[in-house]
């Protein structure tokens, strides 16, 4: 009889990572451990995956709010500093905002509308529709949108993050002046030295304001780029895909992960004979149809990957097949039929009629997604995800 089960994801509990500690030997440790308490075997392609968090914890890659502000205010000068299209969220911004502000006299906050990049709403658009708001066009002030709007609070935090945000940046010594607009040169009308916050639209909006002359412009990418008095950085990224460490220090995306995932590969083959996949994976990209959230608020799902993970799917979608080519068949004909389709198919089907409503993603974000639901971002303990079967397909016994 054929195998009856197909991709299995099992999240592996792990010890506290702290920094200094060998996560190669660790993660590795983890599988093997979890293989003997939970029975299974290993196979070439099995996938093993691990939050950046944990790389990053025993990276050590921290930075403080201290060490934010020291380089925001040597690259922006200290002044009025506009700060715009940050998302709203207290574990990923406002650690951020606060070093933000300790680093200038003055900040500009510029919000988009109705919701930040990743899907956190301000209000909703009905609510825009009803008051006859053209967030393409229309530049708001805070009294303006308190008149509108009220004052509204985000559907699952219950946080007013306007009143938030303020009050944050005023307790930090900071003035503070709040707009809401869609359009960056909007905040060219009140300085011309800008910090852009968002994440995957970032460099449009770099370009943009400095073709409109933004004399000074500059990406949370761009900040802690590089150490600060001996802190945490990321070249790539800088302070994107940050979380809050603690109340005056923030955890950043780990770095010089690819060296972590080739060597993990290397100590699972030593040990097992088998060449397994291995990724470090942040937050998956899907979207929440509730709150409207669209998870991703890192820069990247998967900061690292071993090569075996590139590419995207090339699958045949069963269902065309079963209603179209092979309608008139059933049973084991039909099994067997589509069996043979799938032994035949080409190695690219991208555009092909039999590949259509199948994933056009890259592998990594799909597993990386996949690995962020296993392993959950509470107190599950299961940093680490072992992933078997996902590139099977009908053909594997």
């Amino acid at each position: 009889m054929s195998r009856m089960i197909g991709t299995i994801s099992r999240g592996v509990r792990a010890p506290i990572i702290r920094q200094g500690d060998d996560i190669v030997q660790i993660v590795t440790s983890c599988i093997l451990d979890a293989s003997a308490d939970a029975g299974f075997e290993f196979h070439d392609r099995d996938i093993v995956a691990m939050t950046e968090a944990v790389v990053a914890r025993a990276q050590g890659n921290y930075a403080s709010v201290e060490d934010i502000a020291t380089d925001v205010r040597a690259k922006l000068g200290g002044g009025t500093v506009g700060v715009i299209f940050p998302i709203l969220s207290r574990n990923r911004f406002a650690i951020c905002l606060r070093g933000i502000a300790k680093g200038a006299d003055k900040i500009v906050l510029m919000l988009s509308y109705p919701s930040d990049e990743v899907g956190n709403h301000l209000i909703s658009i009905d609510k825009l529709d009803e008051k006859g708001v053209d967030p393409y066009r229309d530049v708001l002030t805070l009294a303006q949108y308190r008149e509108l709007f009220g004052y509204e609070k985000h559907t699952f935090t219950g946080v007013d993050y306007v009143e938030y945000y303020e009050q944050l940046i005023r307790d930090c010594g900071a003035d503070c002046e709040i707009i809401f607009a869609n359009n960056p040169k909007a905040i060219l009308d009140y300085t011309k030295n800008v910090l852009t916050c968002d994440i995957h639209s970032r460099a449009r909006t770099k370009r943009i304001l400095k073709a409109a002359g933004a004399e000074i412009v500059l990406g949370l990418d761009d900040i802690l780029n590089q150490s600060i008095d001996g802190s945490g950085y990321n070249e790539h990224y800088g302070l994107l895909g940050s979380n809050k460490a603690t109340e005056d220090q923030v955890k950043l995306f780990p770095r010089d992960c690819q060296v972590v995932v080739d060597s993990i590969q290397q100590k699972l083959y030593e040990a097992t004979g088998k060449t397994m996949e291995v990724m470090v994976y942040g937050d998956g990209a899907f979207k929440d149809p509730v709150g409207k959230i669209w998870e991703l608020a890192d820069p990247v799902v998967a900061p690292a990957y071993t090569k075996g993970l590139e590419g995207t799917p090339n699958e045949l979608k069963l269902k065309y097949l079963a209603d179209n080519e092979f309608s008139d068949l059933s049973g084991d004909a039909l099994k067997d039929a589509i069996k043979q389709k799938i032994t035949e198919k080409d190695n690219n089907l991208v555009g092909q009629m039999v590949s259509e409503g199948t994933t056009p993603r890259r592998l990594t974000d799909l597993i990386g997604s996949l690995c962020d639901l296993t392993s959950g971002s509470g107190d599950k303990g299961t940093p680490i995800v072992f992933i078997q079967g996902y590139f099977d397909n009908y053909t594997t016994d």
